[in-house]
């Protein structure tokens, strides 16, 4: 079998010889210099990056000797998953780059590449093909990334998979709507407006889902939410495209 990698949830690799769940791996810090060694895919990461990243400001003396203890570790847990350990985790001009198998399966991968494959097919107009990619996205990045991490670049890649959940969520709202299953669609729709409740699309496809579900008094509070909302803490108007599907709801009989 190609070997499987999640990030998401417990961090984790299937392969031959089993599921490598994250206690496998040799405490957080080996865990988390796997996941941006895979964030984005092949690239090299400096030591001094790397260091940054575990350590902070507060390096320790020997850092360097303690980095290449934790990415020794790593490698023989890749070479127990059935890498070439000579190969998976090389140390070139200061930087380590994973090289994983062409056909290794990466979760955060296959979610993005999900939601872009769904978007372009709303776009087209295939919507029931755009609800099966939606639905990989959704799965994907609804999980949990270094929950237990507060550094900044942690940090930072929680808040941008929330985001692509979220316009996960959007496009099987859609979907949901076009197959007459409006339920469903206030139910994912809701979930972006909570997950982001500053992003106006979320608001603008709960909008929908609540009509398509014969509930027009309960869209227009909804825009009311909106612009109570960016008003009140932004000092805005909603969109001009927010305005829009509320007039054509306040309209709609």
């Amino acid at each position: 079998m190609e070997p499987r990698i999640y990030l998401t949830g417990r961090i984790a690799i299937e392969c031959e010889a089993g599921l490598l769940d994250q206690d496998e791996f040799a405490g957080r810090q080996s865990a988390l210099v796997f996941a941006r060694l895979l964030m984005p895919r092949g690239h090299g990461v400096s030591c001094d990056e790397l260091a940054r990243l575990l350590w902070g400001d507060e390096l320790p003396k020997a850092w360097d000797s303690a980095l290449n203890a934790i990415v020794s570790k790593l490698r023989v847990l890749l070479g127990r998953a059935g890498f070439d350990k000579t190969q998976v985790l090389p140390s070139v001009l200061g930087c380590y780059q994973l090289n994983l198998p062409a056909g290794t399966w990466i979760d955060v991968d296959a979610g993005f590449d999900s939601l872009h494959a769904a978007e372009a097919m709303q776009k087209r107009g295939q919507h029931r093909e755009a609800w099966a990619a939606a639905q990989v996205a959704y799965h994907v990045l609804r999980r949990p990334f270094l929950s237990a991490e507060t550094g900044e670049w942690a940090t930072q890649k929680r808040e941008q998979l929330s985001t692509l959940h979220v316009r996960a969520c959007e496009c099987l709202a859609e979907s949901y709507i076009r197959n007459d299953e409006a339920a469903t669609a206030v139910d994912v729709a809701s979930q972006a407006v909570a997950a982001q409740p500053y992003r106006e699309t979320a608001y603008r496809w709960l909008m929908r889902a609540h009509a398509a579900a014969g509930n027009r008094a309960e869209a227009l509070r909804v825009y009311e939410d909106c612009r109570r909302l960016v008003s009140d803490q932004l000092g805005v108007t909603p969109s001009a495209d927010t305005e829009k599907v509320y007039l054509e709801i306040l309209r709609s009989r």
